[in-house]
């Protein structure tokens, strides 16, 4: 299998995960963490929707981690985010910080909510 190197162009990866904290730079983030290619912050978990709403005409879509397995987003918060013009996609966090990863490294305008795992 051929491999392709990917450049992030300025934008900040997540490095690595692990039992309760990411690795962006190869800074350590104890705990929930909200991230764009220009901005790294903590996130409040599903009660800090104000934190994604924030990011409206920034993102277009939010990678929402839910920690180990999928979790369903609260709805009220889906629709808020959704009526703000941004879409949803909810995965278990291994999964998100990968595909993060990748479309940030596309240049694409995305955020990644993660909980722990």
């Amino acid at each position: 299998m051929k491999l392709t190197e990917m450049h992030f162009a300025g934008a900040q990866p997540v490095d690595a995960y692990g039992p309760g904290f990411f690795r962006v730079q190869g800074e350590k983030i104890e705990g929930a963490m909200l991230i764009t290619a220009t901005g790294l912050s903590e996130w409040g978990g599903f009660e800090d929707g104000t934190a994604l709403l924030a990011l409206a005409g920034e993102v277009d879509v939010i990678l929402v981690g839910t920690g180990v397995e999928i979790a369903h987003l609260p709805p009220a918060l889906r629709r808020e985010v959704e009526a703000a013009g941004m879409g949803v996609e909810v995965m278990n966090s291994p999964a998100a910080c990968r595909t993060y990863n990748v479309l940030v490294a596309e240049g694409r305008r995305v955020a990644l909510a993660a909980l722990t795992v």
